[in-house]
């Protein structure tokens, strides 16, 4: 499978979140690294240990922490071509805010410095990668290429800063200017940086006027896929065959807004066989049970993150699926969730500002329900001509749009191709 010469090119990625976190970027950077690795690349990881969506460091890891660990991954099991990792331990918050992630993001920075040097001794890598978040990754990046050289690449999967600063979760003015600062001289020194959407490539283009290549997310169609008996699963996860399950599936956290989930829900009471799931872990998911307990929502139903060999039959379970955003982080942030939602042919109620990139796709392609951010009218009328429509053509556009513009096997060889 290598797209290079014979002689192999070796990788060092750089960040916080990887294997085996099931959700967010670290799944994306996990699959990312393996399939550098089947296609020929020597991989070297710096990475932390698994804690998100948690936000606590989980089991066997858990016992290791407090100290640096090495570890060897086989993508294959009849390939030599094995990944190094390196695991540094971090601050972790069991509730986030602004300064605690900071913390996190910095801590990380230094404790792998550490390991930064033990590799300058080593064989030059020919590309140091680096994902935001958490951008501070980036420095040691830099940091690298100046030492030993190299190509620094850094790819953006959210525009932490921009997003941070609009949601209020870092609330001085003084360190958002530090911050940005900061990411100005990662972009200015990066070889290579790119963006998971159209929307956010313009926003960095327009704020630091250099270019930015397209590497959106991806799923693997193979692992996420229709299954002909969903409405039957529904009993293996508690439900009854007639119910209608609109699922949150993902972080339950600040920018997400799922409050707006507990002031519609009292409207539907009187549809028995609607249900309200909300599926996750995350700082804020007691808060959020509180306050539908406080209302009395008995059609809002919480349940843990499911394990990952069940999650194609949970995802295919969802009549719909929402996925919701603030108003501020709606046109920074590419939901990565949607990847295995359009995969599983699910219909969409998705938080997607009018005149974004996000609403274009899901009207020019009819993937689903966009709705405005932070609307309870919208989301309302979304959910009530969801139950009133055919929705079969969402289905059957959705796999589609996923097998054309979102598999793996055709995302990761064309952002290969700028490496060469």
């Amino acid at each position: 499978m290598e797209l290079l010469s014979s002689s192999k090119k070796r990788i060092l990625f750089i960040g916080g979140n990887y294997y085996p976190e099931p959700t967010g970027i670290g799944k994306y950077n996990g699959e990312m690294i393996d399939q550098l690795a089947n296609f020929g690349y020597q991989c070297t990881v710096i990475t932390s240990f698994p804690y998100y969506p948690y936000w606590q460091v989980q089991k066997p890891y858990a016992k290791y922490s407090y100290w640096f660990k090495h570890e060897k991954k086989s993508v294959h099991p009849s390939d030599d071509n094995c990944i190094d990792i390196y695991r540094c331990p971090q601050y972790v918050p069991t509730r986030p805010t602004g300064l605690r992630r900071m913390l996190l993001d910095f801590s990380f920075c230094c404790t792998s410095l550490v390991t930064i040097f033990k590799l300058i001794f080593s064989k030059k890598f020919d590309y140091v990668f680096t994902v935001v978040p958490g951008f501070p990754a980036g420095i040691l990046g830099v940091f690298y290429k100046r030492i030993k050289g190299g190509k620094f690449i850094y790819h953006i999967q959210d525009l932490q800063i921009d997003a941070a600063n609009d949601l209020n979760i870092i609330k001085s003015k003084f360190i958002v200017r530090v911050l940005l600062k900061m990411e100005k001289y990662l972009l200015k020194n990066a070889d290579i940086v790119s963006s998971i959407s159209q929307g956010m490539i313009k926003k960095i283009k327009n704020k630091y006027n250099r270019e930015v290549i397209l590497f959106p997310n991806w799923v693997d169609t193979n692992d996420f896929y229709p299954i002909t008996d969903a409405e039957n699963q529904k009993k293996a996860f508690g439900f009854k065959v007639t119910d209608k399950v609109i699922l949150y599936s993902g972080a339950i956290g600040e920018k997400q807004g799922l409050e707006i989930i507990i002031e519609i829900a009292p409207y539907f009471k009187g549809n028995t066989d609607l249900k309200f799931v909300i599926c996750g872990s995350g700082p804020y998911k007691d808060k959020l049970q509180q306050a539908a307990l406080s209302k009395g929502c008995d059609n809002i139903i919480f349940l843990p993150i499911q394990p990952v060999d069940k999650l194609n039959l949970f995802l295919n379970m969802a009549d719909a699926h929402l996925v919701l955003q603030k108003q501020n982080a709606a046109d920074l942030v590419m939901p990565s969730k949607l990847t295995t939602i359009f995969s599983v042919g699910g219909v969409a109620i998705v938080s997607a500002s009018t005149g974004s990139t996000l609403h274009d796709i899901l009207v020019a392609h009819k993937l689903g329900f966009p709705i405005e951010p932070d609307c309870k009218e919208s989301l309302l009328k979304a959910v009530t001509s969801f139950l009133q429509s055919d929705v079969e053509v969402f289905k059957v556009n959705a796999r589609e749009y996923a097998e054309t513009h979102l598999s793996v096997d055709k995302i990761i060889p064309n952002y290969l191709r700028h490496l060469q």
